[in-house]
Formats: structure tokens, C-alpha cells, sequence
């Protein structure tokens, strides 16, 4: 990270009320380029075995491309890209042998060590980006439930709680390529956070609520919250959920 930076950086997990775990989560430092750093988030879906493997696929996807990547010479959102087309191939191809079809949300960022940041979704993994308490932007679901709220037929509070919020438009491991929207952050400011994390997470909260969370607890605090309030929140029907937080602060 830039040196007038420091990060400090935390994940969590829960399998909910779920009989058994197919998020996946990962927070991985450069190994060779210190300030460098991806956090990465999927969630599988398509019966027990099946979510859990394209999950899997996801993360070892990536590890393996960051483990390659050099930020001195290569392209940052040109990797977030192969990462989801490669992910996407091997969950395809184990697929083909799987008698349930493996599909995974991702949601993924890399922060450099200029400060500056790019992400990359695909499904309704969210990453959101806050200044203080303040969302500067967050990613939109490729869902059925967002495309009534682009439209104007539903609003953000309606679509929370619609039947069919967990209808997709794209993922890792459908028929059709999977949509991989690219977001590219120039700097991030101290007192910024980078909060990534499944349905089952953000589901319990609205933007306002996750913002002051975040900017009044340190990350592990608010990882820990988080999980538990929405645990509660769930009230034994809870999906399960993952999350990343990254935090920005000055030295």
C-alpha cells in the first residue's frame, strides 16, 4: 500500500441455518508485492456437492492467476476478467461429470499498492465501496429482482424482500457466458472500506446501516456484528454468508 496507508483487513463466514457450507471466501496478500492485495467472495449454488465444488473452482482459479499476476506489468482488471471467464470454463467442464449443475456468484477486488482499486462481480455478490459512512458506489445484482429496480417497478426496499430475489441473470457456470462487470476505483482515500459478501449477508441490511457499521467499528468488530445480526435477523432461515472487509486508514 502506499506508505502514508495502512489496511487492515478481515473475513468472515457462517453456514447459517444450512445443512452444509458452499460460500467460499478468501482475503490473499501478493506474494511478492507488499500493499498488494485480493479479496475474493463465491457463492456456490446446485445441490450439495455441486455449489460447493464450482466455489471451490472459483478460489483455486484465483489464488492460481494472483500467484501469476505481476502488478508492475500486468493489466489489474484485464485479471479480474480472466478470472471470472477461467473459473467459469473449469466449473463448465466439472459440470459435464456432476449429476447437479455447479454454479457460483463471485465478487472480487484488488487493491495495489498505488491505492488505487478494481472489482469485478458476476451474480448478486455484492462489493461496496464506502468514504466515512458515505456508499460512493456498490455493484448491481445480475438479477431478475434489479432488473424490475432499473426499470422503476420496484424500489431498493421492495426488491429486499421480493419471492423471487434469488432468481439470477448471470453466474459462473451457466449456459451463457457470465456477465463480469468491472468497476475501477482511481485512489482510496483514507477512511475508506471495501465491504464484499453474499445474499445471505447484505439481504439483512440496508446501505445506511452497513455504512455506519463500518465506519464506527474496527473490521473484525464489524465482521463479528454482522454475521451475529444477521444470524438474528434470519430467524432460523438464514442462507449462508461470507464477507470480506478491507479498511483504509491513514498512519
Amino acid at each position: 500500500m502506499h506508505s502514508s496507508f495502512r489496511l487492515f483487513a478481515v473475513t468472515g463466514t457462517h453456514r447459517g441455518d444450512r445443512a452444509y457450507q458452499q460460500d467460499q471466501v478468501a482475503l490473499l496478500q501478493h506474494a511478492r508485492v507488499h500493499g498488494c492485495v485480493l479479496g475474493v467472495v463465491a457463492d456456490g449454488m446446485g445441490g450439495r456437492s455441486g455449489g460447493r465444488k464450482a466455489s471451490d473452482q472459483v478460489m483455486l482459479t484465483c489464488h492460481q492467476l494472483f500467484e501469476r499476476y505481476d502488478p508492475a506489468s500486468d493489466d489489474a482488471a484485464q485479471l479480474l476478467q480472466n478470472m471470472v471467464r477461467e473459473a467459469h470454463t473449469v466449473i463448465r467442464l466439472t459440470a459435464i461429470s456432476a449429476e447437479q449443475e455447479p454454479h457460483s456468484t463471485m465478487a472480487a477486488f484488488l487493491v495495489l499498492p498505488s491505492g488505487a482499486c478494481h472489482w469485478v462481480h458476476s451474480g448478486d455478490s455484492r462489493i461496496y465501496h464506502f468514504e466515512q459512512d458515505k456508499l460512493v458506489h456498490r455493484t448491481r445484482d445480475h438479477s431478475y429482482v434489479q432488473s424490475l429496480v432499473d426499470r422503476g417497478e420496484l424500489s431498493e426496499a421492495q426488491a429486499q424482500d421480493h419471492p423471487h430475489a434469488n432468481i439470477l441473470a448471470g453466474c459462473l457456470g451457466s449456459h451463457t457466458l457470465p456477465p463480469a462487470t468491472p468497476h475501477h476505483i482511481e485512489r482510496l482515500a483514507p477512511g475508506s472500506t471495501l465491504l464484499a459478501c453474499s445474499d445471505g449477508l447484505w439481504h439483512y441490511f440496508d446501505t445506511e446501516e452497513l455504512g455506519m457499521l463500518l465506519q464506527a467499528l474496527a473490521p473484525r468488530d464489524a465482521a463479528e456484528l454482522l454475521v451475529r445480526q444477521a444470524r438474528m435477523r434470519a430467524q432460523g432461515r438464514g442462507d449462508n454468508l461470507s464477507l470480506v472487509i478491507v479498511k483504509i486508514e491513514a498512519r
